[in-house]
């Protein structure tokens, strides 16, 4: 049985989940998109392509000392709580191509066509350009955003990353390798998942305030499996949206609506997020100071003393 691709219902659905995102975003896009006061610096860093995953790594590094740079202060720009995990997970997946990997020159290939969609968006948003993707504008205008929690933005960059950029990364690499037959490079895929396994502990906890540190003594190895999951979810969820855009590569038109779609929707899931972190927020503090002291009144209770 063959679907048909309803392209003005995706359409619809598309501007709806948009409506839903306007509703509920607190902020505005700021007057004057870009990276100021490092426009010049971030035009010059974007203003090629890699083309190995080598100069991926090298452009992540310059991009790091950039968004290290920009307001609000000294490495406290939100976007660049993301680019520091981005890089650190690129350098892992280096590291793997040369660990036998099935097929490296398909992992590489997809490495580098994933860092495109990313740097392709923050040119646009250098650039003033209304067709920066939704999900990551979501990020970018809250660079300067000091309410939002470091942990949360790498998140949003994550969600940006995998429920965007991941599909359209795979397009570009199976353009180039042609659509995978078999079974031979999925595990190659699903090796980023383990690294992914590895590195979000260390990373979320080093992206962590105070409180979400005690929150995560608190809950012990649940946090580290419950993302671990959502890693795994996601990206089997991008492999197949992958594969129904690739029916679409000779549509042009098809192709946009399906990819806004996906856009819109990460989007939606984004803003979400960042309402859940302004609750948590805000009940942090209160949980954490319930927990402290419970911890004081049943800390202070001794064992009896058994005389013998």
């Amino acid at each position: 049985m063959t679907t048909t691709f309803d392209r003005e219902r995706v359409r619809g659905s598309a501007e709806t989940l948009k409506e839903k995102r306007l509703e509920i975003s607190e902020l505005e896009i700021p007057p004057g998109r870009g990276w100021d006061p490092m426009r010049d610096r971030m035009a010059e860093v974007l203003s090629t392509h890699p083309g190995g995953i080598g100069e991926v790594i090298t452009k992540l590094d310059a991009l790091q000392v950039i968004m290290d740079q920009l307001p609000p202060s000294p490495a406290k720009n939100r976007v660049s709580a993301f680019n520091s995990l981005y890089n650190r997970i690129t350098r892992r997946v280096d590291g793997a191509l040369v660990t036998g990997v099935n097929q490296p020159e398909f992992l590489e290939l997809l490495d580098v066509e994933f860092a495109k969609r990313y740097f392709a968006a923050l040119s646009l948003w250098n650039d003033d350009n209304e067709d920066t993707p939704d999900v990551w504008e979501v990020l970018f205008k809250r660079g300067h955003d000091l309410r939002m929690s470091r942990l949360t933005a790498a998140m949003l960059g994550v969600n940006a990353h995998i429920n965007h950029d991941l599909a359209l990364a795979l397009i570009g690499t199976w353009n180039e390798t042609g659509a995978p037959v078999g079974d031979e490079i999925h595990p190659d895929y699903l090796l980023v998942n383990q690294i992914f396994y590895e590195e979000i502990p260390p990373l979320r906890r080093g992206f962590s305030t105070r409180w979400q540190m005690e929150i995560d003594e608190f809950v012990g190895p649940l946090d580290d499996w419950s993302q671990r999951m959502l890693v795994t979810v996601t990206r089997a969820h991008a492999w197949d949206q992958g594969c129904r855009l690739w029916d679409l590569r000779n549509d042009a038109e098809d192709f946009e609506e399906a990819r806004r779609a996906m856009d819109r929707a990460a989007s939606l899931v984004a803003e979400f997020a960042i309402v859940g972190d302004r609750l948590v927020t805000r009940a942090g503090w209160g949980i954490t100071g319930t927990w402290h002291a419970l911890r004081r009144v049943f800390g202070r209770r001794k064992r009896p003393t058994i005389n013998v």
